[in-house]
């Protein structure tokens, strides 16, 4: 890119597509970050590439950015928005990463004709294993698609999509899901301890098994249920467990429930 970026909000999800911005040095035109919490952006000071303001008014307003990532919470982006308008025509892309805010929202709110892109990515993007939905609205040319398209490959996997309609299961699944692996790997350490482990050890085992399941069902050719297959002896140990956790009130109807809620709730930040 030629052009640099604008990243409004640096707060859990902006600091981490930024961390793996950083790692990537996919910012060599530069970012400048808007973010009004010192302790956001503690980590980030002293990166040559970096221009850390508290305001918007503080970025000069002869510098146009190529994108603008609108990183702020849901609840705050009304308030955020008239900062940027002067930006539409210039060639430049908001792309948002706010759960629930529609193609539609931003086009009531910035203009009819303004360059628009809704994406959900996840925080691994901080380790450059992240994983981003993405889709544009039509005033985005292709070329502009494309340079989103690098930018969120940069710290993970991107999915070009033409439906939005998917974006709020997106959420639900990708999104959101880093909390509930973490979660797996809390239950499963918590589990360890209860039958003798200790907590440090147990909280090792549980991290580096789901960490090193997730390798593997990233690099193997073979489906996520062949795998557990491959792992389970009739009448061992790991099909004891999955007797618990396979039963009809075991594991799935408790995802098939929190994805819908989650689900449910992005749709309710659509505002």
């Amino acid at each position: 890119m030629t052009k640099p970026l604008f990243l409004i909000g640096c707060g859990k999800m902006g600091g981490a597509m930024l961390a793996g911005w950083v790692k990537s040095r996919f910012i060599d035109d530069g970012i400048y970050v808007v973010e009004p919490n010192e302790e956001a952006t503690r980590t980030f000071e002293g990166i040559p590439s970096l221009k850390i303001v508290r305001t918007a008014s503080e970025i000069p307003e002869n510098i146009v950015p190529s994108v603008v990532i609108l990183a702020v919470k849901p609840q705050t982006m009304d308030q955020t928005l008239p900062d940027f308008k002067r930006l539409i025509g210039k060639e430049t892309t908001f792309l948002s990463i706010a759960a629930g805010k529609t193609l539609k929202y931003f086009e009531k709110h910035l203009s009819q004709y303004a360059q628009i892109v809704r994406a959900m990515p996840n925080t691994p993007a901080a380790v450059m294993r992240g994983i981003t939905v993405y889709v544009p609205n039509g005033n985005v040319p292709k070329k502009q698609a494309e340079v989103c398209g690098e930018l969120l490959s940069s710290v993970g996997e991107s999915v070009l999509i033409d439906d939005e309609g998917l974006m709020d299961a997106v959420t639900a699944v990708s999104g959101s899901g880093p909390a509930y692996v973490f979660l797996v790997i809390e239950a499963m350490a918590k589990a360890g301890t209860m039958s003798g482990l200790p907590p440090e050890l147990a909280m090792r085992l549980a991290r580096a098994t789901v960490s090193g399941s997730g390798e593997l069902a990233r690099l193997s050719e073979e489906t996520a249920d062949q795998l557990r297959i491959n792992v389970t002896s009739p009448g061992g140990t790991t099909a004891a467990a999955l007797n618990v956790l396979m039963s009809d009130d075991g594991i799935q109807p408790i995802f098939d429930e929190a994805i819908k809620a989650a689900a449910k709730r992005s749709k309710e930040l659509a505002g």
